[in-house]
């Protein structure tokens, strides 16, 4: 059964990560919590979060080693997600190995884990907000995520990406 519409506190200020967004990641979150109710998922999980910053955020792409061609290869592979081979996901709730992120309404606990690390990820490098980078890096820390399982049936190798991200947070705090 189609889910008309996630709870209300599936806002991310619901979370407590609103006010630790930039405006662009605000605008994901948005976009990805429409794309899992239009998917009838009842919790926006990280493939949502990875699909909707992959389609929205350019300053992503050039963490992906094999460029452009890379990057349309899994935005193909996330268009497959929502018309098939992510149904097996139908239903069930995303978990997180690191056990956090339980207990937010309308988040699987894995996409609460990865947007509290990217708020995480920025205070680290002095920044008040998360940018694109800082959620593309904290869904990598799960590699049993959904997220991570795309980016790997699109060919992408997630420790080169890691790096890739290592290397942009440093960017972030000089620029």
């Amino acid at each position: 059964m189609r889910s008309p519409t996630l709870s209300a506190s599936a806002d991310p200020a619901a979370a407590g990560f609103e006010d630790r967004l930039s405006e662009r990641l605000t605008a994901v979150v948005t976009g990805a919590r429409r794309r899992a109710v239009r998917d009838g998922d009842p919790h926006l999980d990280t493939a949502h979060l990875l699909h909707t910053l992959v389609e929205n955020d350019p300053r992503v792409w050039g963490a992906f080693a094999g460029g452009p061609p890379q990057v349309v290869r899994l935005l193909g592979y996330l268009v497959q997600r929502t018309i098939g081979y992510g149904l097996r996901w139908s239903g069930a709730v995303e978990t997180s190995v690191t056990g956090a992120g339980d207990g937010v309404p309308g988040w699987s606990p894995a996409a609460a884990t990865a947007m509290a690390a990217a708020a995480g990820r920025a205070a680290a490098r002095g920044a008040f907000r998360a940018e694109g980078p800082d959620l593309l890096a904290a869904l990598t820390y799960d590699r049993e995520c959904r997220a991570v399982e795309v980016l790997r049936r699109a060919g992408v190798d997630v420790d080169l990406l890691v790096t890739a991200l290592d290397g942009e947070s440093c960017q972030l705090q000089t620029g």
